[in-house]
């Protein structure tokens, strides 16, 4: 499994933004069509919410990706 640190520099971030930011897609309708597809989950629960807020602490898997949100220092 691979993993991923994203530092957040703000409150929080969309979630289909992140899965741009952090390349797994190549826009942020992308990241919406991804998210549609039922294969994201936050902290372990499925994720259909596209614009769903996440924050710092939290864990999105989308395949074998585990994207770690930690705060930015």
């Amino acid at each position: 499994m691979q993993h991923i640190q994203f530092e957040l520099d703000r409150d929080h971030v969309e979630l289909n933004q992140l899965l741009k930011l952090v390349g797994l897609c190549d826009s942020g309708g992308a990241g919406k069509m991804i998210v549609a597809s039922g294969d994201v989950y936050v902290d372990g629960q499925q994720e259909l919410r596209k614009t769903c807020k996440i924050h710092a602490g939290q864990v999105v898997r989308l395949d074998d990706v585990e994207i770690y949100v930690i705060a930015a220092e």
